[in-house]
């Protein structure tokens, strides 16, 4: 099935996605991309249905083919204060922020979304699959997050986060156990495992 390109024929629309929602360790990452009229990748879909290395060739095709996208990020501390679901709509907040063209309507993955501007938005479930430009930012997203873990997985190897990312796998789990959390660890999530 093709995903919808426009949603609205009228508006400059931005397609909104996070990532590391469910993660025990590690930022909440959300983009925000602005397709250009020309923008034509098939591939492009929920970044959950694409493999580690079709998502990182569709990144560079995606950042050079749009009109404009932006990457924000949030610590674990800020998740720990304000809770995830707040976290994930404010790093949306944030992506939205860096781009110099102002949307019209946005268009966001999911349910729930905070108002922004006084620009009108959607929420569309499972808009990653639905919606193309949700899909691309779904793609951004979670490359910048893996690229991150992979970087801070050199740090603390004992965790797995080179392949787990931060999700609570058995190996993750174990660490725990052994070791406790890190920095990088949710104080406000589930950390104790027996």
């Amino acid at each position: 099935m093709d995903l919808i390109k426009k949603w609205s024929i009228f508006y400059v629309e931005a397609g909104c996605d996070e990532v590391g929602r469910g993660c025990l360790c590690g930022p909440v990452v959300a983009a925000a991309v602005i397709l250009d009229e020309n923008f034509n990748q098939n591939l492009v879909n929920d970044s959950k249905k694409l493999n580690f290395k079709t998502r990182m060739d569709l990144d560079n095709y995606i950042k050079d083919n749009v009109k404009e996208y932006a990457i924000a990020e949030l610590p674990a501390e800020f998740i720990d204060e304000h809770n995830i679901l707040n976290a994930s709509i404010h790093a949306m907040h944030q992506a939205l922020d860096k781009l110099e063209i102002r949307p019209e309507l946005i268009l966001v993955d999911g349910n729930r979304f905070h108002p922004y501007n006084f620009i009108p938005h959607e929420c569309i479930v499972k808009g990653d699959s639905k919606v193309l430009s949700i899909a691309a930012a779904s793609i951004l997203a979670k490359n910048y997050r893996d690229r991150l873990m992979i970087e801070l997985h050199e740090e603390h190897p004992e965790y797995g986060w080179n392949t787990n990312f931060g999700y609570a796998t058995k190996k993750h789990q174990e660490a725990l156990i052994k070791l406790g959390p890190t920095k990088y660890h949710r104080q406000s999530f589930r950390l104790k495992y027996d």
